[in-house]
């Protein structure tokens, strides 16, 4: 249990109706009345946002979440299969549980799984990832002004915008946050 006046922006909490995340944290004291704390809270499974009262000083149970190293071997109809760097036991991510990040995930590439009680509840990715461009429209002679894009899909299936000269069989580095382009490696 923590008091919600120490609570901070991140922590995850374990409350009746599911496992949540601080979005935003307020802590609040009128000019009559008792204070209280007013928060924007993600839930970890769903992804629905809440905003939740709660009486300053009141205890709220936090959840203790893992955060630790998995590759990834490989996906299927069960989900993303990743592996324990340290112990290689296995285990099977939900797809509705890695969401946008299926677009970047690449076999054997290192994720940071986040554990609630040994369950997976979400996937973090590096700040940036390297992928192969697998579908590249040629870049038309003359058209090389200055920031000229075009879309380029990659071995994952997304589409970015990327410079004119990139071509297939390039790998390029995307950033996972914004899905922009960052340059080409090869």
């Amino acid at each position: 249990m923590i008091s919600t006046n120490d609570v901070k922006p991140g922590m995850a909490l374990n409350l009746p109706e599911g496992l949540f995340s601080v979005v935003d944290y307020q802590h609040v004291k009128p000019g009559k009345g008792k204070a209280f704390v007013r928060m924007k809270l993600k839930n970890v499974e769903t992804g629905a946002v809440l905003d939740r009262t709660f009486r300053a000083g009141e205890n709220v149970p936090r959840a203790v979440i893992n955060r630790q190293d998995f590759q990834f071997l490989f996906r299927d109809d069960m989900g993303f299969h990743c592996m324990n760097s340290d112990t290689f036991e296995q285990m099977a991510v939900a797809t509705d549980l890695v969401g946008d990040a299926a677009d970047y995930l690449v076999e054997g590439m290192t994720v940071q799984l986040n554990l609630f009680e040994g369950q997976p509840v979400g996937v973090e990715l590096p700040a940036s990832v390297e992928l192969e461009v697998t579908h590249a429209e040629p870049g038309v002679k003359g058209d090389r002004v200055s920031g000229a894009t075009k879309p380029v899909t990659m071995g994952t299936g997304l589409v970015i915008q990327a410079p004119l000269f990139v071509e297939e069989g390039d790998v390029v580095k995307v950033d996972t946050r914004t899905g922009d382009y960052i340059t080409r490696v090869s």
